[in-house]
C-alpha cells in the first residue's frame, strides 16, 4: 500500500535504482547518461533527472502510518513462530501476511482471474506494499513485474522476500510515487492498484500517470474503499487512523476520472458483501482467540481488530462501498 514518494536528494543514486530497473525507469536520453558511465557530468546531470522527477512535497505521513517498525523483521519472527522453515519458503507460506490490503490473498486472486495477463507481459503494481501480489502475479502468469512503494521499510522487505523465494529475476521493487512515477512512457502491458487510492490527494494526477506509462491497449485495474452514499466512515480504519490522509470518493467520481484520464471500457464491479463477509470472519477468529500468527494483523498492530470492526460497520452501513475496477487504454 501506499501512493506518493518523498525521495532525499542525497539518496538519488544509481544504487537506489538497480541496473535490472533502469532501463524502464528512464527515457532514452537518461538511459544513455547511465550508460555512459563514469563522467562526472553524466552521473551529475542523472540524479538531478532524478530529484527532479520525484522529489514531491513531503508525505511521510502517509509512509509512516504504514510502515512503523522493521517490517521485515516482524514477517520473519512470525514466520518462525509458524513454523516455517527460511530455506524452504514458498508463496503459500507468505501469502496469509505479504498480501496487505482488505481481503488479502483472497482479493489479489480474484483480481488476477479478471485480468488478460501473458506470460510475456510486464507488468506495473502501484502502491506495492511488501510485494506479495507481484510475486504472485509473476509465479502464476510467467510475467515480470515491477512493483512502486512510497513506504521504504515496504520496498525493503519487499525485495527481500522475494529473493526468499526466488523471484528476483522476475520481480523488482522500488520507492516510488504513484502521483509521479518514475517511468518512461508507454512501458507496461498492465498496471494494477490495491487499496492504494483512499490514500491518493490527487486521483486526477494518479490516473494521469497510469495511463502515460501504460503501452496503447493495456489494462488498468483497481481496488479500492469507495466512499458511500451515507459518507462519513468511523475511525480508525486500515489506511487512516482519524480521517487524515484519507481521501475517499464515490464510484460515480472514479468512473469520471478515469474517463477524463482517457481510460475506456470501464468495468466496475460492487465487492462490498465480499469484504463484508472477509472481516465477519476476521471479528469471529479473534472472539474466539483463534486469530492465527501470521496475517497482515501482525502489520496493522494493536489496533487491528478496531480497524477491522470500523471498517465491517462502515460497509454495513453505507458510509464506503467496496469496488473492483477494471478499465484499459485505447488502442
Amino acid at each position: 500500500m501506499g501512493g506518493l514518494l518523498t525521495l532525499r536528494p542525497h539518496a538519488v543514486t544509481k544504487e537506489l535504482w538497480p541496473a535490472t530497473i533502469l532501463p524502464f525507469l528512464l527515457g532514452p536520453h537518461q538511459l544513455d547518461s547511465v550508460a555512459a558511465q563514469g563522467k562526472p557530468a553524466e552521473k551529475g546531470a542523472l540524479a538531478a533527472w532524478l530529484v527532479g522527477r520525484v522529489n514531491m512535497p513531503a508525505e511521510n505521513a502517509i509512509a509512516e502510518h504504514w510502515g512503523k517498525g522493521d517490517v521485515y523483521a516482524s514477517i520473519l519472527t512470525a514466520l518462525e513462530k509458524s513454523g516455517k522453515s527460511l530455506d524452504a519458503l514458498t508463496q503459500e507460506d507468505l501469502a496469509p501476511v505479504d498480501h496487505f490490503h482488505a481481503r488479502g490473498f483472497a482479493a489479489t486472486v480474484d483480481l488476477a482471474d479478471s485480468l488478460p495477463v501473458k506470460a510475456s507481459h510486464h507488468l506495473l503494481d502501484i502502491g506495492c506494499g511488501i510485494g506479495g501480489p507481484a510475486r504472485y502475479f509473476a509465479s502464476r502468469f510467467g510475467c515480470r513485474v515491477t512493483g512502486i512503494d512510497i513506504t521504504p521499510a515496504f520496498v525493503e522487505a519487499a525485495n527481500r522476500l522475494t529473493a526468499l523465494i526466488g523471484l528476483e529475476d522476475q520481480v523488482t521493487v522500488a520507492q516510488g510515487d504513484g502521483a509521479d512515477l518514475p517511468c518512461a512512457d508507454g512501458t507496461f502491458d498492465g498496471a494494477y492498484t490495491q487499496h492504494v487510492t483512499m490514500n491518493v490527494a490527487d486521483r486526477p494526477r494518479f490516473f494521469a500517470e497510469a495511463f502515460r506509462v501504460l503501452k496503447p491497449g493495456a489494462f488498468f485495474a483497481l481496488t479500492e474503499h469507495g466512499l458511500g452514499p451515507i459518507g462519513n466512515p468511523h475511525y480508525p480504519l486500515p489506511w487512516s487512523n482519524d480521517g487524515s490522509g484519507a481521501y475517499l470518493i464515490p464510484p460515480a467520481d472514479t468512473r469520471r476520472l478515469l474517463e477524463a484520464a482517457g481510460f475506456t471500457d470501464i468495468r466496475m464491479e460492487n465487492t462490498g458483501e465480499k469484504y463484508l463477509a472477509a472481516y465477519r470472519h476476521v471479528m469471529e477468529l479473534a472472539a474466539k482467540g483463534a486469530e492465527p500468527l501470521l496475517g497482515i494483523h501482525i502489520l496493522v498492530g494493536d489496533s487491528a481488530p478496531e480497524k477491522t470492526r470500523n471498517a465491517a460497520r462502515n460497509i454495513e452501513e453505507g458510509r464506503t462501498y467496496p469496488v473492483q475496477v477494471i478499465c484499459r487504454k485505447s488502442q
